[in-house]
């Protein structure tokens, strides 16, 4: 509808009431407060989340934040849409409505209940599973319902190692949901459970592997006591899951978007990263690395960095003939973040590996540094450019314009 919005103000005069108080355009989701004033449905839920607690129209308080849709009017401004198409007005589409807490609260009681046949309980779930889908604030409302309590304690209340569908179901569920801290604790704070979770990562079904990837990260990221972020990490079958969901045959932009974040976050924790090298991370994020997204690919250059930082990593890259050609080939291409991550993890490689030195100089690293030095990247990617330089100094051949004296000294 955006992009009927421009030329309606020029040429066709909107009917007032059709549209919202609060922008001024034409309403595609109108809803009713308490006070009876009729807004689109976006308008008056950012004025809510912003911290208003008055009607914008009357200024009166809002006792009720619940929002009724006006069917009647929606219906009036379809109608007019249709009537001025010859003016290229767009018909608004009739929204989705958004999950009622009632029935929210019905399926969470039809899947915890033990009473209930397991077919009832599966449905519940699912249902539950597409309305969060559908929209954040379909999530929002699922999660005022004490949705993750009642939904961990059933992803937990089967026997340990057993594997149904109503626990793929709740863990998908729950991957789409904001964990609070204090259930972040609880998960974390029981092997017995990490390990279950993580024992999903090598499931069958790569969406249950994704779903259960994103469920650990969340709860290891909502975890502030290092100890307990250790005590996941060290599970060394948690490197292997995740490494394995990269290294998925089939295309799935999904799982290259959740793992190499998953594996980002658990390399944060320096004294398990050598078991994301023992998995085989180093060969996964080079085989990836042409495939990720840009936010995913500064996500893996930042995870070659950190890997790079300890022996076994730079062991593991090194064994990669592609690694330096492709580092110097990503600087100063993709983002500045990136370009200093790479930046970075060339400076661990060459300064572990002598033989890596001759290789950067080869693919060209000398003009991309020199770039770098006098850009308007972050001075962390600048300072670690001079470091490189200088520790490449004796790399170049002998009739190289830096060994010539015609280099920057300044540099040096």
């Amino acid at each position: 509808m955006a992009r009927s919005l421009q030329p309606l103000d020029v040429t066709i005069q909107i009917p007032y009431h059709f549209r919202c108080p609060i922008s001024l355009e034409l309403m595609t989701d109108p809803v009713i407060v308490g006070t009876g004033q009729t807004y689109d449905r976006s308008s008056i839920e950012s004025w809510i989340a912003t911290g208003n607690t008055t009607c914008p129209v009357t200024r009166l308080p809002l006792t009720d934040f619940t929002l009724i849709p006006n069917h009647t009017l929606r219906r009036l401004i379809q109608d007019w849409c249709v009537a001025n198409r010859s003016n290229g007005v767009d018909r608004i589409p009739t929204p989705k409505q958004p999950a009622d807490p009632v029935t929210v609260q019905t399926l969470l009681k039809q899947a915890s209940s033990v009473s209930n046949s397991s077919h009832l309980r599966l449905s519940a779930v699912r249902k539950l599973r597409l309305l969060a889908r559908d929209s954040d604030n379909n999530r929002f409302v699922i999660s005022t319902q004490n949705a993750c309590e009642i939904l961990l304690n059933l992803l937990f209340s089967e026997p340990s190692g057993n594997s149904s569908e109503l626990t793929h179901e709740s863990v998908a569920v729950l991957s789409s949901l904001a964990i609070s801290e204090s259930e972040c604790v609880l998960v974390a704070s029981d092997p017995a459970r990490i390990s279950d979770l993580i024992s999903l990562l090598t499931h069958s079904s790569i969406d249950v592997r994704v779903n259960s990837a994103v469920l650990l990260e969340n709860i290891f990221a909502g975890t502030r006591s290092q100890e307990l972020r250790s005590e996941i990490t060290s599970h060394g079958d948690l490197f292997t899951g995740i490494v394995g969901i990269l290294d998925h045959p089939l295309p799935h932009p999904r799982a290259l978007k959740v793992g190499i974040k998953a594996l980002f976050a658990f390399c944060m924790v320096k004294q398990h990263r050598h078991k994301a090298v023992e998995a085989g991370a180093a060969a996964a994020i080079i085989n990836r690395l042409p495939d990720f997204e840009k936010c995913d690919a500064e996500r893996a250059l930042a995870t070659v960095e950190l890997l790079c930082r300890i022996p076994s990593g730079c062991v593991a890259f090194a064994s990669h003939d592609v690694i330096v050609p492709l580092l110097v080939k990503i600087m100063m291409s993709i983002s500045d973040r990136a370009t200093e991550y790479a930046a970075g993890a060339l400076l661990s490689l060459c300064s572990a590996v002598e033989r890596l030195q001759v290789d950067a100089v080869a693919a060209g690293v000398f003009t991309k540094l020199l770039l770098l030095v006098q850009s308007g990247c972050t001075e962390r990617a600048k300072r670690k450019a001079q470091m490189l330089l200088k520790l490449l100094r004796n790399a170049w051949p002998e009739n190289s314009f830096m060994n010539s004296g015609g280099g920057d000294a300044g540099l040096f």
